[in-house]
């Protein structure tokens, strides 16, 4: 980030899409600004799992090592739109759903990095080995993320179909980005 000064280009991405957060600023109810911040932490949140999990390129060689064996089955275009569309587009659309829908769709902005814990915690425990971004799967994503998803399904009571719907949003990105991994995989070892 300092060193290579990639530090102008991080700022300069995160407040183009802060700028798409400023009408909601003016739209939430006041007697929902708990439920608004609830799902707004989430972001920053991911920020520090991101800058855990990417600073020297650390998860998408991982990937590469352990569930690529040695092929780019994880590219830096492919990690760059899995942040900003995958997590940064989604926690965007969940707020814009939340505020101006029906709050419960905030979930998804829940949803979202519990799911991602999950992706970070199993590879752990099964292989007893540390991933990027596993400390703040357990220490930001697991107590933030459910204990939201928690206090949001008690305070909105949410519908059934908010719930999967937020829950399967969570669960579609992983898949993608799972099968976009399986599918280079695939095509890396057809190749061969």
């Amino acid at each position: 980030m300092v060193t290579q000064w990639h530090w102008p280009y991080a700022a300069a991405f995160a407040a183009v899409m802060m700028v798409f957060f400023i009408p909601l600023l003016f739209s939430i109810d006041p007697s929902e600004a708990v439920i608004a911040s609830i799902i707004f932490v989430q972001l920053p949140l991911y920020m520090v799992h991101q800058w855990e999990e990417h600073r020297g390129d650390r998860f998408r060689l991982w990937v590469n090592t352990n569930v690529g064996k040695g092929v780019e089955v994880l590219t830096r275009p492919a990690t760059f739109v899995i942040n900003s569309v995958g997590v940064w587009g989604v926690d965007l659309l969940a707020f814009y759903l939340a505020v101006y829908v029906d709050a419960g769709w905030g979930l998804i902005a829940l949803y979202l990095p519990a799911v991602n814990a999950v992706g970070h915690i199993i590879p752990a425990v099964v292989s007893r080995k540390y991933n990027p971004g596993l400390w703040s799967s357990v220490f930001g994503f697991v107590p933030l993320s459910w204990g939201g998803i928690i206090y949001l399904s008690r305070a909105l009571e949410p519908t059934f179909l908010m719930q999967a719907g937020s829950l399967g949003v969570a669960i579609a990105v992983h898949v993608a980005i799972l099968s976009h991994i399986q599918s280079r995989l695939h095509a890396a070892v057809a190749k061969a």
